[in-house]
């Protein structure tokens, strides 16, 4: 079972960071990913992360402004989103799979949802 959390309101320009603990079985052997939805839009990819923590994947839309990272050991994944803007307000949902890939298909086991709002 995986819990997203760190969702909140923030100003533009404003900073956050995204929890996604896993629970019940380790999700350590696995790729996690980030994905958000926008009201009336679809699913998009934000980020990944392998495994070990050593490979990374990243929208254009949020190079250089997100960072994901994890932690084995809490057997939680995090993803700092700074230079927020009101284009980044969405639901966050953290998700595993067997590949580091960007697309939804790719992930079997999902979060419910975080919330991220940016006023301008």
């Amino acid at each position: 079972q995986l819990q997203a959390s760190g969702g909140g309101t923030v100003q533009a320009g404003g900073s956050l960071r995204l929890s996604c603990a896993a629970s019940g079985r380790s999700s350590v052997a696995y790729a996690t990913g980030w994905f958000r939805q926008a009201p009336g839009k679809e699913r998009e990819f934000v980020a990944a992360i392998g495994w070990r923590g050593a490979s990374t994947r990243y929208a254009d839309s949020v190079k250089g402004r997100f960072t994901i990272s994890r932690d084995n050991a809490k057997n939680t994944v995090y993803l700092q989103m700074n230079s927020l803007t009101a284009e980044d307000t969405a639901v966050y949902y953290c998700a595993v799979g067997r590949m580091l890939v960007i697309t939804r298909s790719g992930y079997n086991s999902w979060g419910q949802g975080t919330l991220v709002t940016v006023s301008s």
